[in-house]
């Protein structure tokens, strides 16, 4: 016997999507070009590196849950010169083995399964972890649409009062995936007055928050609580990670922080769970935290390739350059080559006949309360390869949709 909540699980989007292509023998004519997988491939910092191999003795010791005040301290500065905001190191930041399996732990200390009809909303499209977690904590996922006219903001007001009357944990992904959109305060306003009147804890996914296209950088959970005169982060557990900052997905590091009353019992659990971080995994993040040139070069690089790539796309697709985060989230409807709208042969014909890889959109999104999937007829690229790379791409989807504007 296995819990049987693991058949409620979906497949996994890359799971589905290599299955979707399991006939297809790609263009060997041409070098693969996978944009699909939102792994960061730029070149880890030597700095990283080398304050890795400095803490190999920490491998003779056991690694505390709560980890080293010095980490503690280390996060807790770093969110000081990025958001302004003040937190305890002791009681309000919590390390994590990066963003993915804190983000799943999480909903098992939040919902409470013993009241029925346990929701969890989530954005839609939306990251599959956020909808595995409800699954397995016996909780109902409930999707919230984000609107394309308003720059994919999540349209949290469509939601019904009783559905939030059942809601126990809500996630939120700013800058969001796959759409980059960047959550303004008045949106985080009404999120924290819902959450006020209806009790919930706000899961907030911060990820892509050091890659931006503007002046100006994202607006933060913590930095929205505190403008709005909630110093306490009542019910707001912010969740962040080094992967997509300092290039370095493998060390699997991050923290979370907020309210005092939500860490405490995430660290019981974790204490439990057996999910310490390493001691030298704490050592390279206490140094990474502590650097911002290395953030800021690699912001200037994905800038770069999204100067050249967007405008090149946008000549056929209905494409623009994100608020943040490195996705591209186009669509490929007939509006733009006649190419129709089924984003999976779209997607099928790019590999096989130009062997680059994209994600399709429904496979990051659901169809859900008679309303159809959002993340159809659009496709998801990340622009995580070399410039050089990213741009022959992008000049193959062109040719590509091109092909199908000719057949049409």
């Amino acid at each position: 016997m296995t819990n049987p909540r693991l058949k409620r699980l979906h497949p996994y989007p890359f799971e589905r999507w290599r299955e979707l292509t399991a006939d297809i023998v790609p263009a060997s004519h041409l070098a693969p070009i996978s944009l699909g997988i939102g792994e960061p491939r730029h070149k880890t910092p030597a700095f990283i590196e080398e304050a890795l191999v400095r803490a190999l003795p920490a491998l003779s010791s056991y690694p505390a849950t709560a980890g080293e005040p010095a980490l503690r301290e280390a996060a807790a500065a770093w969110v000081q010169r990025r958001y302004g905001v003040t937190l305890d190191p002791a009681t309000q930041v919590l390390p994590v083995n990066g963003t993915r399996e804190a983000l799943f732990a999480f909903a098992q200390v939040a919902i409470d399964d013993s009241k029925p009809g346990a929701t969890v909303v989530m954005p839609n499209p939306f990251y599959q972890i956020y909808e595995g977690s409800a699954l397995l904590a016996a909780a109902q996922p409930h999707y919230v649409s984000s609107d394309p006219a308003r720059n994919f903001a999540v349209d949290w007001a469509s939601v019904p009062g009783e559905v939030w009357a059942r809601t126990q944990l809500v996630y939120v992904c700013s800058p969001g995936n796959p759409t980059g959109a960047v959550m303004p305060l008045a949106e985080w306003k009404l999120l924290f007055e819902l959450s006020d009147r209806h009790g919930f804890v706000i899961a907030s996914d911060e990820c892509y928050s050091e890659i931006y296209f503007r002046e100006e950088p994202p607006l933060g959970s913590l930095e929205a609580a505190r403008a709005l005169g909630r110093s306490d982060f009542r019910n707001l557990v912010a969740f962040t990670s080094l992967s997509k900052r300092s290039n370095v997905p493998g060390l699997r590091s991050g923290f979370v922080a907020g309210d005092a009353r939500w860490i405490a019992p995430f660290l019981l659990y974790r204490t439990y769970h057996g999910s310490a971080m390493s001691g030298i995994v704490q050592r390279a993040s206490i140094a990474a935290w502590g650097d911002e040139a290395h953030v800021a070069a690699n912001r200037e690089l994905y800038r770069a390739k999204f100067a050249e790539v967007t405008p090149l796309l946008a000549q056929v697709l209905d494409v623009q350059l994100p608020d943040a985060g490195f996705y591209l989230w186009a669509r490929i409807g007939p509006a733009r080559g006649g190419q129709g709208a089924d984003e999976v042969q779209w997607a099928r014909a790019l590999l096989a006949q130009y062997n680059v890889s994209v994600l399709p959109g429904r496979l990051l999104a659901r169809a859900a309360d008679g309303q159809p999937n959002p993340g159809a007829g659009r496709v998801r690229m990340a622009l995580v390869a070399t410039p050089q790379e990213c741009l022959e791409a992008a000049r193959r989807i062109v040719a590509h949709c091109r092909e199908l504007q000719a057949q049409a």
